[in-house]
């Protein structure tokens, strides 16, 4: 039986500033629990404001970054993001700057100190890492192969695809989820991703159900 990227004849191509309409709510959906406890608005906002970030040329939330999987009708179907530790450098500025220009320094200020706390519990790439983010599918297309199409495409093509940091080079691949999302861990131990050893305890300032794990991506040999 063809597979769902096979059948529907879906085309992998590196996101453009003209896909955040469709991407936005797809990167919400990738981390609803942490963007809620970060921004601490209702979805809609959130995702308004990672439309407006996605449609900047940086940060980690720009198109520059990201990976799209798109259907034989032109639609985006899934989406990821790579980011190459040794190109992080100005994320942190960067973020600080977008949060005060949309929300204002009397809502920015608690959400950067969230971010912190958040950040204690999904840590940034070091420069020998490529960080995958951003991970999700559209709801109708779930269970498909789609993601696993994109990883894929994304893994070998990493030169030539928008998130160029996926080289199939020593470098290591890295990811994070939820503790409590069997699902996603199950798919990405189906990859070649394996669970690393926690280096600390979680921050009592972080609720309960955003306990994480960092996987990496074993490599053949």
């Amino acid at each position: 039986m063809a597979t769902y990227a096979e059948s529907e004849g879906l085309t992998f191509r590196p996101a453009r500033p003209g896909d955040a309409a469709a991407c936005a709510p797809l990167i919400y959906a990738s981390g609803e629990q942490e963007f809620s406890f970060f921004l601490g608005v209702p979805p809609t906002k959130s995702i308004a404001f990672l439309e407006n970030a996605f449609a900047l040329s940086g940060g980690r939330f720009s198109w520059s970054r990201h990976e799209v999987a798109v259907d034989a009708q032109g639609q985006i179907v899934a989406v990821l993001a790579a980011h190459d530790g040794r190109r992080i450098l100005a994320d942190d500025p960067h973020l600080v700057w977008m949060l005060l220009r949309y929300f204002g320094v009397t809502r920015a200020v608690p959400m950067l100190s969230r971010g912190l706390v958040l950040e204690s519990e999904l840590p940034k790439p070091k420069r020998t890492q490529t960080l995958i983010a951003h991970c999700a599918t559209r709801a109708d297309a779930r269970g498909r192969g789609v993601f696993t199409a994109l990883l894929e495409h994304a893994m070998h093509n990493g030169e030539e695809s928008g998130t160029r940091g996926l080289e199939t080079d020593a470098r290591e691949i890295v990811l994070d989820v939820l503790v409590s999302n069997t699902r996603a861990s199950a798919l990405y131990r189906r990859l070649g991703f394996v669970a690393l050893p926690r280096r600390r305890a979680r921050s009592a300032r972080l609720p309960t159900g955003l306990e994480s794990v960092r996987m990496r991506l074993r490599r053949a040999g």
